[in-house]
C-alpha cells in the first residue's frame, strides 16, 4: 500500500496521535524496505512528540491516565527497538530516555549497551546485511565481502508475491497546489481504487482518502487538472522527454476517450517526425503496455502498426538503436494485437513487407536487435488467427483473458500448473498438424545442440531464434508479462523454472530481460529485485539446469552491468554478484566473461515501466492558469440553491409545431439525445406559458448534477433579454455578468458549454446567435446552443434564424438542427402536478377539489394544459368560486385566471408589506396606497410599467436601473427610493437580480400592456357608482361567465365611448404581438363597452389618419374575437398593416378603405364593396387559378420559373409566370396527356400520353422534336435526367424505357415489374433512377447498367407516384392505400409512413431545399409534409374534384396544383398559416341537422367526426369520433337525446348526445351508408346504402329488424313520413321508392327524374315529397298517388339536398352549382337565389323558433352558414347571421371598382373567387 508522508493538518488528540504512531510502527514491522521503515519510525517518532506528558496526564482521570501512561511507554520502547534495528543508535537512545520518562524511572537507559538479537530482524523483517550476517558461520574474505552486499536466498527466490514499494507523497488539502504529477497520478488512482477506508493501513492517507471521497469537488478539480495536463501536452510543441513522462505517469487514470487521444496524439508525433526519436518510441510502447482493458481498439493498433510498418522502411539513416526501439515498440502494438484478437492484416500493404523487414534483422550484427526481431516476428505470427494464442491457452485453464490489461486483473485465480501443461500442447492447439508434427521434431534438436555445443553468440541467435513458425516461447513470455505485472513472483519462478521452452534461447533472453526489468523497477520493494538479480546469477552459474547458451550468458552479464550503474543497494547487489561471476565455470566461460565485461553493458539500455520525472512542467503550466474551477463550483452551488424545491413536471414535446400532439415524447429524453450526438443548436419552442423557462431552469441544475460525474461539460444558462447585443460575445458577456474574471474567461474558452438560451423572443433577436457568435469555429467558443422561443414569435422560414452553417458538411449530410415544441400539459401530467402543488404549498383546497373543478368547469380542463396558466389556475380556482354556485355552472378563461391571479398577487404583497417592520415613511405611504386601494394601485403600477417597458424598450422585458446613471429617465417613476414606488415594486409580480428587473413572466407584461389598453374597473366603477373598499379589491366581473349569460355592468346604449390618444393601441402595432392580442380579444365579448371602444376607433379613422394604428389594432382584435362585420359600414377606414385572415366581411362597405399591407388570407367578402380602396401590398395567401376548357391531369414550373406548362386532355397549356397568361399550347398527341416534365435547362418539353407515346417539346417555338415511339400500351410517366441527355418513360406494357434526347433513340428497356408502371423518376446525381407500379412495388435502377439494384415493397396497392429528394438521400412514394411512404436511397429501408389523406394519393413532390414534400389526392386536398418528423404541416382546401398533379415553384414559395375540375390553383405558402387551430371540419362537409331543441346543429364530414355547433354563436360544442372512414349523413332522434350517422365504413352509429360515446354501432350493410333517418317516435333508425338496399334497426338495442330490396343502384337517401308510417328511398337508379315502414314491403316506385337522385325529404304536413337530382331539378310528389305535380327548374348543376321548412311552405334546394335556392312548394316560385358559395352545397337544414325562421347550410369544404330568413318579402330577405368558415378565399359579387395599388394577379384572383369591376 502507498502512503503519503505529509503530516496531518488536522489537529489530533493525544489518544488519536498514540494510535497513529501504532499504525505508524506495525507497517515498518512488516515492510521490507529499509528506507520506507525509517521514514516510518520518524512518522511515529513526530506523532509521539506532539503528546505533551503534563498537561495531557492533568486532564484525564487517574486510572485513565495510568493506563495511557503504560501504553505510551510501550510504544516509546517498541520504537526504540526498532530504531536500533535500523541502526540508528542516537534516535534509539532518545525514545529509550522518553519511554523513561513517561514510565517514572531509569531501569532501561542502558539498552542500546545490550547484544544484538535475531528479534530485532525478525521483528522488522528488514534483511539487511547485518541482520543476515549474525548467526552466520565464519567464512573466508571473499566470501564475507559478498555477504556484505548479498542477501541469502532460500531455494525459492521469491520468496512471496509482494506490493509496490510506498511512494512518498504530499496528500493536497482540498484545493491545494500539486506538488508533482506523480503526486496527482497517485491521487487519482487512489480516487479510483476500490480499496476500503480501513484497509488502507496509513492514517493520513485513510484520512484524505475517506475526506477527498466524499468531496466531490475536490474529486472533479483532480480529474480536471489531469484533463489540462493532457490538453497542455497537446498543445505543448516540443513534446520532450519530460512531457512524455508526465503523460505516461497520468495514463493509468485517464477514461477511455483521453486515452484514445493521447494514443492518436503520440501516432501523429511519430509520422511527423522528420528522424525517429527514441522516447517518443518508448513513450508509445509504455502507452500501449499500460491500457486498461477494452482501452485498445483494433483499429487504433492497426493504425499503429501500420506507422511503424511505414518507419520501418525508412531506418537505413537511422542508429542501430533506433531500429531497435522501433523493433522493441513494433513488439509491444503486436502484442496487444494479439490480446486484443485483432485479425485480418492486409497481407500484401502490412503483413508481408513486416516479415520481409524483420527478416532483413535476422541478418543483423547486432544479437539484441536479433533477438528484438524475432520476439516481433513471433507476436505477428499470432495476429491474424481468429483466436489468439493467449486467449486459447487461458480458455484450457479455464479463464479467458482480453487484453494485457485483462489479463493482469484475472491471473489471480490462474491454475498455473494447466497453465504449463497448456503450453507444452500449444503447438497442437493453435497450429495446423504438419507444422505441429514439424515443430515437435526439430525444437528438441535444436535446443539440444545449443545446450551440448555452447556456440558463439551470433550462431546460437542465428539457429535458435527461428523466423519459421509459431513457438510456445512467445506466449510463455506473456504469461510472464502479466505475472510480473501483478506483482505474482512466485507464480513467476514456476512458470520459467517448468515452462517445457525454458532452455530455448529466445525464451532465456525474455526471462533475463525481465529479470533485469524487475531488478531496476524502483517501485519494487528492495527484496524482490534482489531477488530478480538472483535468479540472473543462477541462470548464469547453473549450467547443467539452463544450459550453455553463449548469448544467455552474455545477456546477463550485460544486464547485470547496466543494473550496477544504478544507485542504491541494488546496485551494489549486482556488482557484488558480477565480482562472483568472474570466477564461475571453466576457462572459457571466463574468458567469454571478460570480453563482455571489456565490452561494456550495450547500447541497449534495459527498459523501466515508466523514467524518473524530475519536474512537473506541464502541471505546473496548467496550475498556474487562473483557477475556474473553484469560480464554477461556486457558480454550481447558487444555480443549485436558487432552484430550490419547487413544482415542476418535466415536459413533454413533438418534433414540430405541425405535428400532432398526441405525438409527443418525452422533451428530456430529446435534449439527451441531442446532447449525445453531432447536432449542434436545439431550439425549444412553446406556447407562452408552455414552461420553456422552467425547463431550462431545470436541465440547466440536471447539467450541473451531471457536471460532477461525466465530461466536464459546462452548462451556461442565459436570459438573452438580459444581454446588451447578444448576437456577438454571446459567452463572455454572460460569464462577465456571473463575475469571472477576464484571465478566468480566456482559459475557460478552452471548456466545452452547453449554452441554454432562454428567451429569444423576448430579446426581440432575429440574428443567427449561433453564426453571429461563431461558436464552434476556430479559436472560438466550442459548445451546443439550446435555445428557446416562443412559438408564435417566428415566421414559417424560422430555421434560418437557428440553424447552424458548417462549412465542412456537404449539403446531403445530417442538419446540425434539431427542434422540439413543448406540448399542453396531458390529464396525467396535470393532475401529477396538482399533487406536487398541494404538497409543497398547501392551499385551501386538497387535490381532490381541484380535481373535481377541471372535470366540471366547461373548457377549463383545456385552459390549464399550459403550465403557466395552471399554476396560476391553482393560485386563484378556490377564490374564483361563488358559494353556492354549482361547480358546472361557471365559465373560465385565460383572461379570468390573469385578473384574479393579479389580485390575489397583489393581496398578499400588500400582506407580506404589513406584517414586516415599517419604518414612519413606509407606514405612512402604505396607509396612503391602502386609503386609495392599495390592489388598484398595484394594477396602476403593473400598467403603467408595462406601457413604459413597450414605449421605451420596444417591449424588451429586462429593466436595467442605476439611480446614479438614471436618475432623470422614466425608470425613476417606477425604481426610485420613493417609498410608495419601493412598496409597489415589492408588491408587484417582479423579480429583481442585481440592477435588473423584470416581470417573473413575459405574459405579465404583455398582460399589463393589455389592462392599460382596457381597465375593466375602470368602466365598472362608472357603470355602477361602486367605490373600491380599503382592501383595494373587486371582483373581475368582466372575467368569467355564470350561467344564465354575461352579467351585463355596462354603460348605457347611448353613451358615447371615449377615445384615448395615449392608449397604447394608438402607438403600437399589436398586430404581431398574437398574446396581447389574445387578452383583449378575450375581454370583447365579456366587456361590450370595450368592443364598441375598438369599433369607435374604426369609425374615427374614417375622419382622422392619427387613429389608423389603432382601428389596424382594434379591427385585429375583433376579427380574433370572432366579430363578424356583415353588413357593417366601413367606408373609408384606415387600418393598413391588419390581420383580417378568416374575418367574415360579407356586403361589408368598404369603399375607400385604407387596406395597405392587409392580411386578407381566407376572407368572405361577399358583395362586399371594395371601390376605390388602397390595396397595395395586401397579402391572400393564394394566386390566382388557371382554367382549363378540359380536365387538368399534370403540370409543371420550368426550372428557370419564367414559364408553367399544363397538360389538358390532349393538348399542353404553356404559361408565362410574369402574369399567368397562356402563351402556347401543344397540340400533337392523340389521346389523353399524362404526364408533362421540363428539361434542366428549360429549353424542352416532354410529354407521355395515352396515345403510348413521348413527345418532345421545344418550350420556345412550341414545336415538335421528336416522338419517341416503341411503347406497346399507354406512357404514364416520363421523366428527365438531370443533365438533360437522356429520358425516362414508364409505361402500362410494365417497362422502362431510356431514350436519347438528342436522337430520339430508344437506349434500354428495362423490365421487371409484374404490372403497369405509373411513374419514373431520375436522383438528382444520375446514377440511380426509381419507377412505382400497379404491382405495389418501387423498383431502384442503376442508370448506366439498367440493373435493377432495390425493390422497395410495403405499400398494400397502387404505387401512384415517386420521386427523390433534391439531396438524392431520400425517395417518396404516394399510393392508392392513401399512405406516402419515405424511404432510404442507399438502402431501400422505409423510414416513415405518412397518413391523412381520405382517399387515394394521387402524385408526390418534394421542395427545392428538401424540407417539405407537397402531396395531392382524390380527397381533393393539397397537403404540405415534413420530411423530417413526417407531420402535415398545411392542408389547402379549394378543389372541387381530384387534385391530379401538384408541383413547387423553384423558389419553393408557390405550389401549383391541377384537378379533374378543369382547375390548375396557385397557392402562396411563403406567408404560412396565422390561423390559430380551428374547430371546424377540416374536409368537405356532407350533411347538417338541427336538434329538436334549436339550440344546436350536428354536422358530419369527410373528415371522418361528426360535430356539435352552438345554434345561437356557431362555436363547436363537442366532436364525436368513432367513424373510420366519411360520415355521409347524420339525424337527430326525436327526443334530441340520440344521434345516428351514416359512414363509408359500412356501419351506423348511435350516440349518446350528453356524453358524446357511441351506445351502439350496427353493421350488416356491405357499401357505403349514405343517409340515416330516425323513425318519428325514435325507436327504429331506417339506413340506405350503397349495397342498393334499406335496413331499419331497433334503436335500443341495435339488433337488425328487416332489409328492404328493390333499387338496382345504391340507395343515396332515405327519409321518413311524418306519421312513420311510409319510408321513402331514392337511388341512383334514377327512382323514388315507398316502403311500408311495417312490412318492409315497396308500395310506390316514382319516375321522372333523368339521373342519380341525391337528395329526399317529407313535407310537414306529410302530403309531399321533394327529391333533389343530377338532371338539375327538383320534382314535387303527390304522397298519395305518386304523381309528380311539380318541377322546379333553376339550378344549372347536380341538385344535391333539398329541405322543407318546419311550416312546409317553403323548400330550400343545394346545388352543385354552388348556390341555394328557396322554392314556394305551391307555385314552383323561386323566392330566394343565395350565391357565391365556395363548392358545391351538400346540407340544407331548417329550424323555426318564436324569433323566426333560420337556414344553416354547408358544403364546398369545410365552412357552415347560419341565415335568417324573411318570408313576407317577395323575393324572401335572407341576411347571414354567422359562418364557420374553412378558410377559403369567397368574394363572390364584391366590387372592386378603382381599387388602388392592387396588383393585377390579384385583381385576376378576385375576379376568379367573384369580384367584379361594377356594382
Amino acid at each position: 500500500m502507498f502512503r503519503g508522508a505529509a503530516p496531518s493538518r488536522i489537529p489530533l488528540s493525544p489518544q488519536q496521535s498514540l494510535e497513529c504512531a501504532n499504525v505508524c510502527l506495525a507497517t515498518a514491522h512488516k515492510t521490507k524496505d529499509l528506507e520506507v521503515a525509517q521514514e516510518l519510525c520518524h512518522d511515529a517518532g513526530a506523532m509521539l512528540a506532539q503528546i505533551k506528558r503534563a498537561s495531557t496526564l492533568a486532564s484525564l482521570e487517574p486510572t485513565t491516565a495510568q493506563t495511557f501512561r503504560e501504553r505510551i511507554t510501550v510504544t516509546y520502547s517498541d520504537l526504540g527497538d526498532l530504531q536500533d534495528s535500523l541502526g540508528q543508535s542516537d534516535k534509539a537512545r532518545a525514545s529509550y530516555r522518553n519511554a523513561e520518562q513517561w514510565r517514572g524511572n531509569t531501569q532501561k537507559t542502558g539498552r542500546l549497551s545490550q547484544p544484538k538479537t535475531t528479534r530485532s530482524v525478525k521483528n522488522t523483517s528488514l534483511n539487511t546485511a547485518d541482520a543476515t550476517a549474525t548467526n552466520q558461520p565464519p567464512q573466508n574474505s571473499q566470501t564475507e565481502k559478498q555477504n556484505d552486499a548479498i542477501v541469502h536466498i532460500p531455494p525459492q527466490i521469491f520468496v512471496e508475491n509482494t506490493q509496490p514499494s510506498a511512494l512518498v507523497v504530499n496528500l493536497p488539502e482540498p484545493d491545494e497546489r500539486i506538488g508533482s504529477t506523480i503526486e496527482l497520478a497517485y491521487c487519482l488512482s487512489l480516487l479510483q481504487s476500490t480499496f476500503k477506508p480501513d484497509e488502507i493501513v496509513d492514517i493520513t492517507t485513510r484520512n484524505w482518502f475517506q475526506s477527498t471521497a466524499e468531496n466531490n469537488d475536490e474529486q472533479e478539480r483532480l480529474k480536471l487538472l489531469a484533463t489540462d495536463v493532457i490538453r497542455e501536452f497537446k498543445r505543448d510543441e516540443l513534446k520532450d522527454t519530460t512531457a512524455i513522462t508526465e503523460v505516461l505517469y497520468l495514463v493509468p487514470v485517464l477514461d477511455k476517450d483521453t486515452y484514445r487521444n493521447i494514443l492518436r496524439d503520440f501516432l501523429t508525433m511519430i509520422d511527423q517526425s522528420g528522424l525517429l526519436v527514441i522516447h517518443q518510441l518508448d513513450g508509445l510502447a509504455q502507452l500501449i503496455q499500460g491500457a486498461k482493458p477494452g482501452y485498445l481498439d483494433a483499429d487504433d493498433l492497426v493504425k499503429a502498426l501500420k506507422l511503424l510498418s511505414t518507419r520501418s522502411m525508412d531506418t537505413h539513416r537511422q542508429s542501430p538503436h533506433h531500429i531497435y526501439q522501433l523493433t522493441a515498440t513494433m513488439s509491444h502494438v503486436l502484442d496487444a494485437m494479439a490480446d486484443t484478437n485483432v485479425s485480418g492484416l492486409d497481407r500484401e500493404t502490412l503483413h508481408e513487407p513486416l516479415l520481409s523487414y524483420l527478416d532483413k534483422l535476422k541478418k543483423n550484427p547486432d544479437p539484441y536487435l536479433i533477438y528484438q526481431a524475432a520476439y516481433a516476428y513471433q507476436a505477428l505470427q499470432y495476429v491474424p488467427d481468429n483466436e489468439t494464442l493467449w486467449q486459447g491457452t487461458m480458455r484450457r485453464t479455464g479463464k479467458v483473458i482480453q487484453g494485457v490489461s485483462g489479463m493482469v486483473t484475472a491471473v489471480k485465480g490462474l491454475d498455473l500448473n494447466k497453465l504449463i501443461e497448456g503450453l507444452k500442447n500449444i503447438q497442437e492447439a493453435f497450429s495446423e498438424a504438419s507444422e505441429a508434427v514439424r515443430f515437435a521434431k526439430s525444437a528438441h534438436k535444436e535446443v539440444t545442440s545449443l545446450v551440448k555445443d555452447g556456440k558463439d553468440i551470433m550462431d546460437s541467435l542465428q539457429e535458435g531464434l527461428s523466423f519459421d513458425h509459431k513457438r510456445e516461447w512467445y506466449p510463455a513470455l506473456r504469461g510472464a508479462d502479466v505475472f510480473i505485472r501483478e506483482r505474482q513472483f512466485v507464480k513467476l519462478e514456476k512458470l520459467i523454472n517448468e515452462a517445457p521452452c525454458r532452455n530455448d534461447p529466445a525464451f532465456q533472453w525474455g526471462v533475463c530481460q525481465r529479470l533485469g526489468e524487475i531488478a531496476a523497477d524502483t517501485m519494487l520493494d528492495t527484496e524482490t529485485r534482489r531477488s530478480a538479480i538472483t535468479f540472473l546469477g543462477e541462470i548464469y552459474k547453473d549450467d547443467e539446469k539452463w544450459g550453455r547458451q553463449a548469448s544467455v550468458k552474455q545477456w546477463v552479464v550485460r544486464i547485470l552491468m547496466q543494473i550496477s550503474t544504478l544507485t542504491g543497494s541494488v546496485a551494489q547487489g549486482a556488482e557484488s554478484l558480477l565480482q562472483e561471476l568472474e570466477t564461475n565455470g571453466d576457462a572459457a566461460k571466463r574468458v567469454q566473461y571478460q570480453s563482455c565485461r571489456e565490452e561494456g553493458p550495450g547500447s541497449h539500455p534495459l527498459r523501466f515501466d515508466t523514467p524518473p520525472l524530475e519536474t512537473s512542467l506541464l502541471l505546473d503550466r496548467v496550475q498556474n492558469k487562473p483557477d475556474v474551477e473553484s469560480s464554477l463550483r461556486q457558480l454550481k452551488k447558487r444555480m443549485i440553491n436558487e432552484r430550490g424545491n419547487v413544482v415542476y413536471i418535466s415536459p413533454q414535446a413533438k418534433a414540430n409545431l405541425q405535428a400532432p400532439d398526441e405525438s409527443r415524447f418525452p422533451l428530456m429524453d430529446k435534449v439527451n439525445e441531442f446532447l449525445s450526438g453531432d447536432q449542434t443548436v436545439l431550439l425549444i419552442l412553446g406556447d407562452s406559458g408552455a414552461g420553456k423557462s422552467m425547463f431550462n431552469r431545470s436541465l440547466e441544475c440536471e447539467l450541473w448534477q451531471r457536471y460532477n460525474k461525466n465530461t466536464g461539460v459546462i452548462p451556461l444558462y442565459i436570459n438573452l433579454p438580459s444581454i446588451d447585443k447578444p448576437d456577438h460575445d454571446l459567452v463572455t458577456k454572460q460569464l462577465r455578468k456571473l463575475d469571472f474574471t477576464e484571465p478566468q474567461i480566456r482559459e475557460l474558452k478552452y471548456r466545452k458549454f452547453i449554452l441554454i438560451c432562454d428567451g429569444y423572443d423576448e430579446s426581440q433577436q432575429t440574428r443567427n446567435l449561433y453564426t453571429s457568435n461563431q461558436l464552434n469555429e476556430e479559436g472560438e467558443w466550442i459548445a451546443k446552443m439550446i435555445i428557446s422561443c416562443r412559438s408564435e414569435y417566428i415566421g414559417r422560414d424560422y430555421r434560418d434564424r437557428f440553424e447552424p452553417v458548417d462549412r465542412n458538411r456537404r449539403s446531403s449530410q445530417r442538419s446540425l438542427f434539431q427542434e422540439a415544441v413543448i406540448t399542453p400539459f396531458s390529464t396525467d401530467q396535470i393532475q401529477e402536478y396538482i399533487a406536487q402543488y398541494v404538497t409543497l404549498c398547501r392551499p385551501l383546497w386538497e387535490t381532490e377539489n381541484y380535481i373535481q373543478a377541471l372535470d366540471l368547469i366547461p373548457g377549463l380542463m383545456d385552459l390549464v394544459k399550459n403550465p403557466f396558466l395552471l399554476t396560476m389556475s391553482l393560485e386563484v380556482l378556490p377564490r374564483m368560486m361563488d358559494p353556492g354556485e354549482h361547480i358546472s355552472a361557471t365559465h373560465i378563461t385565460k383572461l379570468a385566471l390573469y385578473d384574479q391571479f393579479i389580485e390575489q398577487w397583489l393581496e398578499r404583497g400588500k400582506k407580506r408589506v404589513e406584517e414586516r417592520q415599517l419604518s414612519f415613511q413606509e407606514r405612512s405611504a402604505f396607509d396612503s396606497l391602502s386609503d386609495e386601494g392599495f390592489t388598484m394601485n398595484g394594477i396602476d403600477y403593473l400598467k403603467k410599467l408595462s406601457v413604459a417597458i413597450y414605449k421605451e424598450q420596444d417591449g424588451q422585458p429586462v429593466v436595467e436601473y442605476s439611480r446614479f446613471n438614471d436618475e432623470r429617465t422614466w425608470k425613476v417613476e417606477f425604481f426610485s427610493r420613493n417609498e410608495e414606488k419601493q412598496l409597489l415594486r415589492e408588491a408587484c409580480p417582479l423579480v429583481r437580480n442585481g440592477g435588473q428587473y423584470r416581470f417573473i413572466h413575459r405574459s405579465l407584461l404583455e398582460y399589463g400592456l393589455a389592462r392599460a389598453v382596457f381597465e375593466p374597473q375602470d368602466h365598472t366603477r362608472a357603470a355602477t357608482g361602486r367605490t373600491m373598499s380599503r382592501r383595494g379589491s373587486m371582483s373581475s366581473v368582466w372575467s368569467f361567465e355564470v350561467e344564465g349569460g354575461l352579467v351585463d355592468v355596462t354603460s348605457r346604449a347611448d353613451e358615447e365611448p371615449s377615445l384615448d390618444s395615449e392608449s397604447p393601441l394608438v402607438w403600437r402595432n399589436f398586430v404581431n404581438e398574437p398574446s396581447v392580442v389574445q387578452f383583449l380579444s378575450e375581454r370583447v365579448p365579456q366587456a361590450p363597452i370595450f368592443k364598441q371602444q375598438l369599433l369607435a376607433y374604426i369609425e374615427q379613422s374614417k375622419r382622422d389618419k392619427m387613429w389608423r394604428t389603432a382601428a389596424s389594432n382594434a379591427i385585429t382584435i375583433l376579427v380574433k374575437a370572432g366579430v363578424q362585420f356583415i353588413d357593417s359600414d366601413l367606408q373609408g377606414i384606415q387600418i393598413p398593416g391588419a390581420d383580417l385572415s378568416y374575418g367574415v366581411f360579407d356586403s361589408a362597405q368598404m369603399r375607400d378603405a385604407d387596406l395597405r399591407k392587409v392580411n386578407l388570407r381566407g376572407v368572405w367578402m361577399r358583395q362586399a364593396d371594395l371601390g376605390g380602396a388602397q390595396m397595395s401590398g395586401v397579402k391572400f395567401g393564394e394566386l390566382p387559378s388557371l382554367k382549363e376548357e378540359n380536365i387538368t391531369y399534370s403540370c409543371a414550373y420550368s426550372p428557370d420559373g419564367k414559364s408553367f406548362a399544363v397538360a389538358v386532355e390532349c393538348d399542353i397549356s404553356v404559361y408565362a409566370t410574369s402574369n399567368w397568361e397562356k402563351i402556347r399550347s401543344l397540340k400533337g398527341h392523340e389521346y389523353l396527356v399524362w404526364t408533362v416534365s421540363y428539361s434542366p435547362d428549360s429549353k424542352q418539353i416532354a410529354s407521355s400520353s395515352f396515345d403510348g407515346t413521348v413527345r418532345l417539346w421545344n418550350s420556345e417555338s412550341g414545336s415538335l422534336q421528336h416522338t419517341l415511339s416503341g411503347h406497346t400500351q399507354t406512357v404514364h410517366g416520363v421523366a428527365y435526367s438531370p443533365r438533360g441527355y437522356r429520358v425516362a418513360s414508364a409505361s402500362a406494357d410494365m417497362t422502362v424505357r431510356l431514350w436519347n434526347v438528342a436522337t430520339g433513340d430508344c437506349l434500354q428497356t428495362l423490365s421487371g415489374h409484374h404490372d403497369q408502371v405509373l411513374s419514373v423518376t431520375y436522383s438528382p446525381k444520375g446514377q440511380q433512377f426509381a419507377s412505382s407500379s400497379v404491382d405495389c412495388t418501387i423498383r431502384l435502377w442503376n442508370a448506366e447498367t439498367g440493373e435493377c439494384s432495390h425493390i422497395l415493397t410495403g405499400h398494400t396497392d397502387f404505387v401512384r407516384s415517386v420521386a427523390y429528394s433534391p439531396q438524392g438521400d431520400q425517395i417518396a412514394s404516394a399510393s392508392k392505400d392513401r399512405t406516402i411512404r419515405l424511404w432510404d436511397a442507399e438502402t431501400g429501408e422505409c423510414r416513415l409512413i405518412l397518413t391523412g389523406h381520405t382517399s387515394e394519393i394521387l402524385r408526390i413532390v418534394y421542395s427545392p431545399n428538401g424540407d417539405l414534400a407537397a402531396s395531392s389526392g382524390a380527397d381533393l386536398t393539397v397537403r404540405l409534409w415534413n420530411v423530417e418528423s413526417g407531420f402535415c404541416s398545411q392542408t389547402l382546401t379549394g378543389h372541387t374534384n381530384a387534385v391530379t398533379d401538384v408541383a413547387f415553384s423553384p423558389s419553393g414559395k408557390q405550389i401549383a396544383s391541377c384537378d379533374w375540375d378543369r382547375t390548375v390553383r396557385l397557392w402562396d405558402i411563403s406567408i404560412g398559416e396565422s390561423r390559430s387551430s380551428s374547430s371546424g371540419h377540416t374536409a368537405a362537409t356532407y350533411c347538417v341537422k338541427w336538434s329538436p331543441q334549436n339550440d344546436t346543429i350536428a354536422s358530419c364530414s369527410l373528415d371522418r367526426t361528426i360535430r356539435l355547433w352552438d345554434a345561437g354563436t356557431g362555436v363547436c360544442r363537442q366532436i364525436l369520433t368513432g367513424h373510420s372512414s366519411t360520415v355521409f349523413s347524420v339525424a337527430y332522434s326525436p327526443q334530441g337525446d340520440q344521434i345516428a350517422s351514416g359512414s363509408g365504413d359500412r356501419s351506423v352509429c348511435l350516440w349518446n348526445v350528453e356524453t358524446g360515446t357511441c351506445r351502439h354501432t350496427l353493421t350488416g350493410h356491405s357499401g357505403f351508408i349514405y343517409g340515416v333517418a330516425f323513425s318519428p317516435r325514435g325507436g327504429v333508425v331506417a339506413s340506405a346504402s350503397m349495397d342498393m338496399t334499406v335496413r331499419l334497426w331497433n334503436v335500443a338495442d341495435g339488433v337488425w329488424l328487416r332489409t328492404m330490396d328493390g333499387h338496382t343502384d345504391a340507395v343515396m337517401g332515405v327519409a321518413y313520413s311524418p306519421d312513420g308510417n311510409r319510408i321513402a328511398s331514392c337511388s341512383r337508379d334514377s327512382t323514388v321508392r315507398v316502403w311500408d315502414a311495417e312490412t318492409g314491403e315497396c308500395c310506390q316506385i316514382l319516375v321522372g327524374h333523368t339521373n342519380w337522385i341525391r337528395g329526399i325529404a317529407y313535407s310537414p304536413q306529410g302530403n309531399q315529397l321533394a327529391s333533389a337530382g343530377y338532371d338539375n331539378v327538383i320534382r314535387l310528389w303527390h304522397t298519395e298517388t305518386g304523381e309528380s305535380h311539380l318541377t322546379l327548374m333553376g339550378h344549372s348543376d347536380k341538385v344535391i339536398h333539398v329541405a322543407y321548412s318546419k311550416q312546409g311552405d317553403l323548400l330550400a334546394s343545394g346545388s352543385g352549382d354552388w348556390s341555394v335556392r328557396l322554392w314556394d312548394v305551391a307555385t314552383g316560385q323561386c323566392r330566394a337565389h343565395l350565391q357565391n358559395f365556395d363548392g358545391g352545397i351538400f346540407g340544407i337544414a331548417w329550424s323555426t323558433t318564436s324569433e323566426g325562421d333560420y337556414l344553416v347550410t354547408t358544403g364546398g369544404e369545410t365552412s357552415m352558414l347560419k341565415w335568417e330568413v324573411t318570408k313576407e318579402n317577395d323575393p324572401c330577405n335572407v341576411r347571414l347571421l354567422w359562418s364557420v368558415t374553412n378558410g377559403t378565399l369567397i368574394m363572390g359579387g364584391a366590387v372592386i371598382q378603382n381599387t388602388r395599388g392592387l396588383s393585377e394577379i390579384n385583381k385576376v384572383l378576385l375576379k376568379q373567387r367573384g369580384a367584379v369591376d361594377e356594382p
